[in-house]
């Protein structure tokens, strides 16, 4: 018998300077049994630091390899604005995002260069735009210690600087943005 997904409930006082975004989040999402916790709290941040109207969760989870992990569909045209990969995606995939939506981000938390390597050589279309944000590990480990199925954050970006609170916790990263190419 296959083990359940387990449900997370974030709240997120979100202050984005560089965007000039400031809201307050309340979102649920499933982590998978084979989800890692640095996956799930990188899918948390990125989805924070997306937010706007429209931005959903893969309907499917982890269930359709082919789908982004969240997205922005325009509800006008039908059209991916967004499309949001988490991890290391494959050339494939970010080749069949970058022709389906207007714009493409990686969150990851493992080194970026991998994924500029893997995609040297390949076809991968409009490869120069896609953004890759890379989240420091050591943080994301920070962030799981002695966590809860309820998790409430105050989040903090700010020229690049990613700050997260929580309780009498902080932790600090930058969060580096490179390019495919």
């Amino acid at each position: 018998m296959a083990q359940p997904s387990t449900l997370y409930r974030f709240r997120v006082d979100l202050s984005d300077v560089d965007r000039g975004v400031y809201d307050q989040l309340d979102f649920r999402t499933a982590m998978h049994p084979s989800e890692s916790m640095p996956y799930l709290f990188t899918r948390a941040i990125a989805f924070a630091l997306n937010s706007g109207e429209g931005l959903e969760f893969s309907p499917t989870g982890l269930g359709d390899p082919d789908a982004p992990a969240m997205s922005i569909t325009n509800p006008g045209s039908g059209r991916v604005s967004l499309w949001v990969e988490i991890g290391n995606p494959s050339p494939k995939k970010l080749h069949k995002a970058s022709k389906a939506a207007e714009s493409v981000k990686v969150y990851t938390y493992k080194d970026p260069t991998l994924i500029q390597k893997e995609c040297q050589g390949q076809n991968v279309h409009r490869a120069e735009e896609i953004e890759i944000y890379a989240i420091d590990p050591k943080f994301l480990e920070k962030l799981s210690e002695n966590v809860q199925r309820e998790v409430k954050w105050s989040l903090l970006l700010h020229d690049g600087a990613l700050t997260i609170n929580w309780g009498d916790h902080h932790e600090s990263c930058e969060l580096k943005i490179y390019y495919l190419t």
